[in-house]
């Protein structure tokens, strides 16, 4: 399995983007920027059918990866198994999500209505790969795993090359579940910008991916208690932690309080209601902001799927 993306392969892959998922839109604000004592470059990534950036990397994978109406079978929180259903819809593949009892409704019922077959197993979202992984191989299943899929990460780093074409900036904050997009931006930053340094962010509550990256292998928790469901992973996937070592300067874990400071300014001063995973990147700035005090910093906003409970709490703050 090719679970490294590639640089070459990373230009060439908005090729296979549906254009509703490219270019996204930048923002800033000069009060949010007064508030976190840098200026912010968001890049908006849920301005899409599935309202996340989930969809590139799903869109080259099934592109570029499948066979003529092979049938695939993944786990997910709720916004990959959105962008594979919409992908495998469009081309004619069958598609199984496995997601764990209590996931997010709002993407369990997106990802029905994209055309996947929900099985819903286990407490969390890594008991859930382990049922998907199982009943992949059960059933004759092509198994996709998000974060171990090169095609995956390449789709996501096209989100690097809009950055660097439409802003200038010093750092960039990027979100980390299980890696993809870090495995993206960072194979582009460190050819085309290697100055810029990259920050990779988890929740603190869900810390098993930093502390894996940190040691070069896998670091599995026992729970993964965070609001950020879309980035709440307890078992790392072992082969690509050194690449992700390389495609970071630092990592850093957040509190939920910082999470949800972060949702609410980026409601207030930008006008956006995210989830909780997608407010990750400010929410690092305001864990350490010394660090990127006075320079120009870039984050990704990876999603706006929000629970309704989850909405009621972040317009009700």
């Amino acid at each position: 399995m090719d679970s490294l993306p590639r640089f070459d392969r990373i230009l060439q892959a908005s090729g296979h983007i549906d254009p509703v998922f490219l270019d996204s839109p930048q923002a800033s604000d000069d009060a949010l920027d007064a508030r976190l004592g840098c200026p912010l470059l968001a890049k908006i990534e849920f301005a899409n059918p599935i309202g996340s950036f989930k969809g590139r990397g799903a869109d080259v994978f099934c592109a570029t990866a499948l066979a003529p109406a092979e049938a695939v079978c993944c786990a997910s929180a709720g916004n990959f198994g959105q962008g594979l259903a919409r992908a495998a819809a469009r081309l004619g593949h069958a598609c199984t999500v496995f997601a764990a009892h209590g996931a997010n409704e709002v993407k369990v019922e997106a990802m029905r209505r994209l055309g996947a077959q929900i099985r819903l197993h286990g407490h969390d979202f890594d008991a859930a790969k382990d049922a998907a992984r199982t009943h992949a191989a059960e059933h004759g299943l092509r198994y996709v795993e998000d974060g171990a899929e090169a095609a995956i990460a390449e789709g996501a780093g096209t989100i690097a090359l809009e950055l660097l074409r439409d802003g200038d900036f010093d750092a960039v904050v990027v979100p980390v579940g299980n890696g993809a997009l870090l495995a993206g931006i960072g194979t582009v930053l460190r050819r085309l910008a290697p100055a810029v340094e990259i920050v990779a962010a988890v929740a603190a509550g869900a810390p098993a991916m930093k502390l894996s990256i940190d040691a070069e292998r896998v670091v599995a928790t026992a729970r993964a208690d965070t609001v950020a469901d879309g980035i709440a992973v307890r078992v790392p996937i072992a082969s690509t932690l050194a690449h992700l070592r390389s495609c970071c300067d630092a990592t850093v874990a957040v509190s939920e309080s910082q999470i949800l400071d972060a949702m609410r300014l980026i409601h207030r001063h930008l006008g956006h209601c995210v989830e909780p995973s997608g407010a990750v990147g400010v929410a690092a700035v305001l864990a350490q902001p010394a660090r990127y005090a006075g320079r120009r910093v870039a984050t990704v906003l990876t999603g706006a799927n929000l629970s309704q409970p989850m909405r009621e709490r972040l317009l009700a703050g």
